[in-house]
C-alpha cells in the first residue's frame, strides 16, 4: 500500500483551475519528484496534499481519506510541507523558528529535544541559534525551514523548489540532508523541482507535470533517459 495516493485530483484558484485530474503515489521511504515548467501544477498539488487550496479528488494517506481535513490536522498526521521561499520567520531567532516547528504537538519538552535533534543536521546553523533568521544565508534559510520541518516528527517531507535561489554549492549540501533523510531514516520524500538533474539525482520515481496533468511518469532512470525530458528539462 502506498503512503500517500493522488487519484483525479482537481484543483483551482477562484474561476482558474490549475490541476486537472492528477494522480500520483509516493510509497513508504520513497523519494519522488514533481518536474515541469513555470504554471505545470507543481505547487498547487503540494498544496492540495496540505489542504491549503481548493481541491476535488481522493487524497489518501496511509489508506485514509484526509481530502477534507485541515492544514493543521494534515500536519499532525505526519505530512511536513517546506514551502517555497521558505516560510521561517526572519525576525526570530533560530531557535524560535525551530521550536515553531513543533506547534502541533504538545509534548514541550520532546519537542525541545527534536529540536537540538534536528539542529544537530546542520552544524552551518546549529552554532547561531540565538541570530535572526532573516541574516541567514539564503542556503542556510532553506536548512533552518528543512530542520523546522523535522521538528514536527514527520513520515512524509513535502518540498516546494527548495534549489530556488541558491547558489549550487548550497544546492548539493541540502540535498545531501535530504538523500541521507530519506536513505538512511527512511523519511519518505515528495519534491517539487525546476532543476530536473538534481530532482532526479535524488528520487526513485518521478511525474512530470504540464498544465495541470500528468503528462509522464517512471522511475528517474527512466525519465532521465527519456528524449522529452532530456532536451526541455536536462538541456541535452
Amino acid at each position: 500500500m502506498a503512503l500517500l495516493e493522488l487519484a483525479d485530483v482537481e484543483a483551482r484558484y477562484g474561476q482558474v483551475k490549475a490541476l486537472h485530474g492528477v494522480s500520483l503515489a509516493v510509497d513508504e521511504g520513497q523519494a519522488v519528484a514533481i518536474l515541469g515548467a513555470n504554471a505545470a501544477g507543481k505547487t498547487t498539488t503540494l498544496r492540495a496534499i496540505s489542504s491549503t487550496v481548493r481541491k476535488t479528488g481522493e487524497i489518501l494517506f496511509r489508506g485514509m481519506r484526509i481530502s477534507r481535513r485541515a492544514p493543521e490536522a494534515i500536519a499532525r498526521l505526519g505530512i511536513a510541507h517546506v514551502p517555497e521561499g521558505r516560510g521561517i520567520y526572519g525576525e526570530l531567532t533560530v531557535w524560535e523558528n525551530m521550536l515553531l516547528g513543533g506547534a502541533t504537538r504538545r509534548d514541550g519538552r520532546a519537542v525541545k529535544a527534536d529540536a537540538e535533534a534536528a539542529l544537530g543536521l546542520f552544524p552551518r546553523i546549529a552554532s547561531r541559534r540565538r541570530q535572526q533568521a532573516g541574516t541567514l544565508s539564503g542556503g542556510e534559510q532553506q536548512m533552518l525551514a528543512l530542520a523546522r520541518a523535522l521538528v514536527s516528527k514527520p513520515t512524509l517531507l513535502l518540498l516546494d523548489e527548495p534549489s530556488l535561489g541558491l547558489a549550487p554549492r548550497a544546492v548539493r549540501d541540502f540535498y545531501e540532508i535530504v538523500t541521507r533523510l530519506n536513505r538512511e531514516q527512511g523519511l519518505s520524500v515528495l519534491v517539487v523541482e525546476q532543476n530536473a538533474s538534481v530532482a532526479l539525482d535524488v528520487a526513485e520515481r518521478a511525474y512530470v507535470l504540464e498544465v495541470g496533468r500528468v503528462a509522464l511518469a517512471g522511475s528517474a532512470e527512466e525519465l532521465r533517459e527519456h528524449e522529452g525530458v532530456r532536451a526541455s528539462y536536462l538541456g541535452y
